[in-house]
């Protein structure tokens, strides 16, 4: 084989294995290399780009034109210089270039470009700066579900008043966001939205955090206002109230109860005008029996009580979800997914989610950090867990599957509780307040666990 040739090989190899874009024209402006990395970059196929001149492929923002044309027909030399243009479909491009005129003999016979891609970091921190002050409204609810509608519905109506609101829901179902959302339709909008884990707290700062503090008050400690003072005219979501102590659930109640607060260390009391929403992840009557929440605070903040269905309770909002997610994550990392596979679409509605549309989310995320030029999820493409799960759901025809596989503890469960309500109803005709009796649970803990599982109240 010819020198020349082995050359034009290794040169060939050297282009595909870079990990940055290459392109470079000719005397004419026309493109004679476009790599694989700068291919990926720019979101366009060398089919598309080769032998035709740059100015037709690319737009710039006025004064601000192509550095592979300033080179040629220049000379000029640029390093490290961070463009941000449209490819030839409309998508937004940011990356860092080095550009360099090629001479032979004196003469410039073309240019020469090296890539770095940055448009995924620049889409990040976009993201993030926009998720930092990000408010929601009732138009970011995603679920056809009649389960969620309902519990749209009651949210909407909740706008109207200042009553504390009691949000349930498992992890994952989005009760921040029905609590923003609420706050966002109030006649409080205009104030503060304050949110704050009571989980994350430390025990011995939490009285501080909440209350406020008064100089002197403990070592260190300085006149400092607490969340419901830095809430005041607007809204302050306490989550996973559950997590809070006991005695600062005593305390909060009686913030509640006299809306005011006395800062840790001072006698003065101090005028509050919040709303407190507050939300929990558990029954809230479970939480209340074993100890997690006082009765007296759980019958104050639940003057008006939403439970948000888990996402296994509603599988029909599931493909809206996806979609939201798969376009959102389309924006963020330049790609063009439409769908999910048939096979990835049957095994999401067999998965019972655990971890609700946080866990959709995660997933429809994970999934598109491994696409490359596709445009749907593949199997391929999924967390190992879920691969995992369709290679037992769905053996190959040859396999003979050792053992069956065991439904999932809460699953089974729960179809248990259901069935097992639903007969004690029926035996006493739907009458609820008999059926309670009959089970040892007050009224209320009943209708609570017929929501849940989704029973209809035929009688009352």
């Amino acid at each position: 084989m010819p020198v020349d040739a082995k050359k034009l090989i290794v040169f060939e190899k050297l282009m595909e294995e870079i990990d940055v874009g290459v392109h470079a024209i000719d005397a004419a402006g026309r493109t004679i290399i476009y790599n694989e990395k700068i291919s990926e970059i720019e979101n366009m196929k060398p089919a598309e780009v080769l032998n035709k001149p740059v100015g037709e492929l690319f737009e710039f923002s006025e004064g601000q034109g192509s550095t592979l044309q300033k080179a040629l027909k220049e000379g000029h030399e640029s390093r490290n210089v961070k463009q941000t243009y449209l490819n030839n479909k409309g998508l937004e491009i940011t990356a860092i270039h080095n550009t360099f005129p090629v001479r032979y003999e004196g003469e410039i016979i073309g240019a020469l470009e090296v890539t770095k891609d940055i448009t995924r970091l620049e889409k990040l921190v976009q993201e993030n700066m926009k998720n930092g002050s990000r408010r929601y409204n009732f138009h970011d609810m995603i679920g056809v579900s009649a389960g969620m509608q309902e519990v749209v519905d009651h949210a909407k109506r909740a706008t109207r008043t200042t009553s504390s609101v009691l949000i349930t829901g498992e992890t994952g179902t989005g009760k921040e966001l029905f609590a923003q959302s609420i706050h966002n339709g109030s006649a409080r909008s205009s104030g503060p939205f304050i949110s704050q884990n009571c989980a994350a707290l430390p025990e011995s700062l939490i009285e501080g955090i909440l209350f406020g503090t008064k100089k002197g008050a403990f070592t260190g400690a300085e006149n400092r206002p607490g969340l419901f003072e830095q809430a005041g005219g607007g809204t302050l979501l306490l989550d996973e109230i559950n997590s809070l102590p006991p005695d600062l659930q005593s305390k909060l109640l009686r913030v509640i109860q006299e809306k005011s607060v006395r800062r840790v260390g001072d006698t003065e009391e101090r005028e509050i005008d919040i709303r407190l929403l507050a939300t929990i992840n558990e029954d809230p009557v479970d939480a209340v029996t074993h100890g997690r929440l006082r009765k007296d605070l759980y019958y104050r903040l639940s003057v008006v009580s939403l439970f948000i269905p888990p996402l296994r309770e509603r599988m029909e909002d599931l493909e809206p979800l996806c979609r939201h997610f798969i376009n959102k994550y389309n924006d963020l990392f330049q790609l063009e997914v439409k769908a999910l596979s048939p096979e990835v679409k049957n095994l999401f509605y067999d998965y019972h989610w655990p971890g609700n549309v946080r866990e959709v989310e995660h997933v429809i995320e994970g999934s598109m950090n491994l696409v490359t030029a596709e445009d749907r999820i593949e199997t391929s493409h999924l967390p190992l867990q879920l691969r995992r799960r369709l290679s037992v759901s769905q053996p190959a025809e040859s396999a003979v599957p050792e053992k069956e596989e065991l439904p999932h503890l809460k699953d089974f469960l729960h179809e248990k509780e259901k069935v097992f309500v639903q007969q004690a109803l029926k035996r006493f005709d739907y009458r609820v307040q008999e059926t309670a009796d009959a089970l040892g649970l007050s009224r209320q803990s009943l209708q609570y666990r017929m929501k849940k599982l989704g029973i209809s109240k035929i009688r009352i």
